[in-house]
């Protein structure tokens, strides 16, 4: 049965198109932040969007930097409003959806498809963290939406 994928990767994808983004060697901060138009930023403090401007937190690794800038561009692209002023649930649905948008921002559907995966589900985390650049855990994670998602689909025969 054919995988259908959500609106989320219809968008992700789209978005990558858009910016002349097809595989996983062109996932680059710097370079998609230059085609994006934003300015980038690394500092001693948590990263955050605000003005234009990604800060990512210069602590971090290279693996969990790219996945707060996918979170934070999560925030510039796809929310609206000061975090701020607004209403708790409001804040962590924002949280939520920034979360859950960095793992297929990371490891986009339409790449993921074009990587033979090994059956062994720690070979293939293994795999997608060092295709992508992600922590193992944040490749187990994503793996586990990916199965979830194709099984789905299976079952069903639905698209969500």
């Amino acid at each position: 049965m054919r995988y259908h994928t959500t609106l989320l990767e219809d968008w992700i994808q789209n978005f990558y198109f858009n910016i002349g983004v097809f595989h996983p060697h062109q996932l680059d901060i710097e370079d998609i932040i230059h085609r994006v138009g934003y300015s980038l930023t690394y500092r001693n403090i948590s990263s955050r969007f605000y003005n234009d401007e990604v800060i990512i937190d210069e602590r971090l690794t290279p693996q969990q930097q790219w996945q707060e800038f996918a979170h934070e561009l999560c925030h510039a692209e796809r929310h609206s409003g000061n975090q701020l002023i607004m209403p708790q649930q409001f804040i962590e649905l924002q949280e939520y959806q920034a979360n859950l948008f960095a793992y297929h921002f990371c490891v986009p559907t339409f790449m993921l498809r074009n990587i033979v995966l090994p059956s062994n589900r720690k070979e293939a985390a293994l795999l997608i963290s060092g295709t992508f650049n992600v922590e193992f855990k944040f490749a187990v994670f994503r793996l586990r939406i990916y199965e979830r998602q194709h099984r789905f689909e299976m079952i069903s025969g639905c698209r969500y």
